[in-house]
């Protein structure tokens, strides 16, 4: 059909053109084709027409990174009940795809020298509540002005990052100060940590094994942990949460310009993986949610009793 509409005013007409098909054994009368271009469209053409519209808009929404899986659990969560076979070929036919991972980059640089924490995770990234254990780790994005670097602090609870920061150099101050942001927003939100309670865990990084992070932590009352070296598992969740900036913000850019480039869209980024993105490792929720949930469910309302 779309043949014959495209070449219809060059071969004189839809008669013409169902003659020399039928002759080359391509049999379709007009009839059919006017009968199609007035038939009303089926009930699946108009369904796929509209859930076109909206993942295209939940596509656009996420960064463009969406696969169909995510796109299917966030369809579903807006009430739209849709099988994630057709969200598949609906992906297909519209030309997008979902981001995919590249290879990890190591930014870690030991000293040998300097004494380290004990491993206190021991790869048992599981925690029971908010503000249980934390893992570290920094990367590096190549900017016009020269290199930046990034770095997080994540709530393995939740998959939440609590601090960022970035910087030019890779000094300790970087990755002190991503952790003095998680202590704020954590204190901003009312969920300050216990002392006694939490431990950082890193890698054997210098910035991380320095001795002003290790008093900082231990001023706070947080315990400080060093993954094993040589183990490619030993801060993995951390790991995987670096694979989605790159793969998700930094790789989406072809460049990047200075450190406020990079520092602007780090915090969009940041604030949309939070409070937006959907993390299949706690139930296909964002991160500030499943926080959330879990203080409703374990906060016990206040009584009042009058006397």
């Amino acid at each position: 059909m779309t043949f014959i509409d495209e070449h219809r005013d060059r071969f004189g007409g839809v008669e013409p053109i169902c003659s020399v098909l039928t002759g080359h054994g391509v049999s379709i009368a007009p009839s059919t084709c006017y009968a199609a271009k007035t038939r009303p469209p089926s009930t699946r053409t108009v369904r796929d027409t509209a859930l076109e519209v909206l993942v295209q808009r939940v596509f656009d929404a996420n960064y463009r990174v969406y696969g169909a899986r995510k796109i299917w659990h966030h369809l579903r969560r807006q009430g739209h009940q849709v099988a994630r076979c057709t969200v598949e070929r609906l992906m297909r036919e519209l030309g997008i795809t979902g981001a995919v991972r590249g290879k990890k980059i190591v930014t870690t640089v030991q000293d040998r020298a300097a004494g380290r924490a004990p491993d206190l995770v021991d790869r048992d990234f599981v925690a029971q509540a908010p503000n249980r254990t934390w893992v570290a780790d920094f990367t590096h994005v190549a900017a016009w002005a020269g290199t930046v670097y990034v770095a997080f602090v994540v709530d393995t609870f939740s998959r939440r990052i609590v601090g960022w920061s970035a910087a030019t150099t890779k000094h300790t101050e970087l990755v002190l100060a991503a952790v003095e942001m998680g202590l704020w927003q954590r204190d901003r939100e009312g969920n300050r940590h216990q002392p006694g309670q939490l431990v950082h865990h890193s890698d054997a990084g210098s910035q991380y094994t320095s001795f002003a992070l290790a008093e900082h932590l231990q001023r706070e009352g947080i315990a400080a942990s060093i993954g094993s070296v040589g183990d490619a598992y030993d801060n993995a969740l951390m790991e995987s949460t670096i694979g989605l900036f790159k793969t998700e913000l930094i790789k989406r850019r072809r460049s990047w310009k200075t450190l406020s480039d990079v520092e602007l869209a780090t915090a969009e980024w940041v604030d949309w993986y939070n409070h937006h993105r959907l993390h299949g490792e706690i139930g296909h929720v964002p991160p500030a949610e499943y926080e959330a949930n879990h203080h409703r469910t374990n906060t016990k309302p206040q009584v009042t009793v009058k006397i």
